[in-house]
C-alpha cells in the first residue's frame, strides 16, 4: 500500500511531521495498527538498522528516524491497545550497577523499539536484584545489560546467578559493551553477546526463536 510505503520512507528520512500526518491518514482511512506498525513505521526501522548495521548511517540519522518513529506511536498507542496488538516481545534493558555509561545501551533501546519489541529501560547503575525483579513482574522474556567498564561488567555474572538461583531460566539474557566479548558473555553465563545495536536486534530475535521454538 503506498501510504503505508511513504510512512516508512518518511520515517527513513527521519521526518517526524510528515510520518505524524501519514500516519493520521492512514488511522482515517481504516488501515489497521497493525498494517501501519508493520508495514510503514517497522519496515523503515528495518531499512535504517540495516544501513546502521553496514555504517552506510551513523547515529544522528538513527536517532532523527526514531523521532520519526515515536511521532508515528503516538498516534498508534490508543489503537495498538484497542486491537489488541502485542509486542514482539519484552525486554528489560539497562546499564549494569556501577556504571554510568547509556549512550550505547540508548541506542540498542531505540533499535529494539523500532524492530517492534516493548523495551522497559531502567537507566544506568541497576543492580541484579532490580533487573531480575522487573523482569519478572513485567513478565519480560529478555535482560539486556550494557557495560562500558572492565571493572562493572562483572556485575553481569550477578545477573545471570541470580536467575539460576531462582530458577527462571526462562528469561534469557544478552550483554553487550566495550570490553565485552563472545567469550565473557559465555563466562558470565549470558545467554547471547552484540557488539552493536543493529546486531543486538539480531541476536534478541534469535532468543526470541529458540524460546518460543524450545
Amino acid at each position: 500500500m503506498e501510504l503505508l510505503q511513504q510512512i516508512a520512507e518518511f520515517l527513513q528520512k527521519g521526518d517526524d511531521k510528515r510520518v505524524l500526518e501519514l500516519t493520521r491518514q492512514a488511522i482515517d482511512r481504516n488501515i489497521s495498527a497493525q498494517d501501519i506498525l508493520d508495514r510503514g513505521l517497522i519496515a523503515g526501522m528495518n531499512v535504517i538498522g540495516e544501513l546502521f548495521k553496514q555504517q552506510k548511517i551513523f547515529i544522528p540519522e538513527v536517532l532523527y528516524a526514531a523521532r520519526a518513529m515515536n511521532a508515528g506511536m503516538d498516534q498508534l498507542k490508543p489503537l495498538l491497545i484497542k486491537e489488541d496488538v502485542k509486542p514482539l516481545a519484552k525486554i528489560v534493558l539497562g546499564t549494569i550497577e556501577g556504571d554510568l555509561h547509556d549512550i550505547g545501551k540508548n541506542l540498542v533501546g531505540i533499535m529494539l523499539k523500532g524492530a517492534g519489541f516493548q523495551v522497559i529501560d531502567l537507566g544506568k547503575d541497576v543492580s541484579a536484584n532490580r533487573f531480575v525483579e522487573v523482569a519478572v513482574s513485567e513478565q519480560a522474556e529478555i535482560i539486556g545489560m550494557s557495560a562500558l567498564l572492565t571493572t562493572t561488567m562483572l556485575n553481569m555474572k550477578k545477573v545471570t546467578t541470580l536467575l539460576r538461583e531462582r530458577s527462571l531460566d526462562s528469561i534469557k539474557t544478552i550483554v553487550g559493551g566495550a570490553p565485552l566479548s563472545e567469550e565473557m558473555a559465555r563466562e558470565f553465563g549470558a545467554d547471547a553477546y552484540a557488539y552493536d545495536a543493529a546486531n543486538a536486534v539480531e541476536r534478541v530475535k534469535t532468543l526470541i526463536s529458540r524460546s518460543q521454538s524450545g
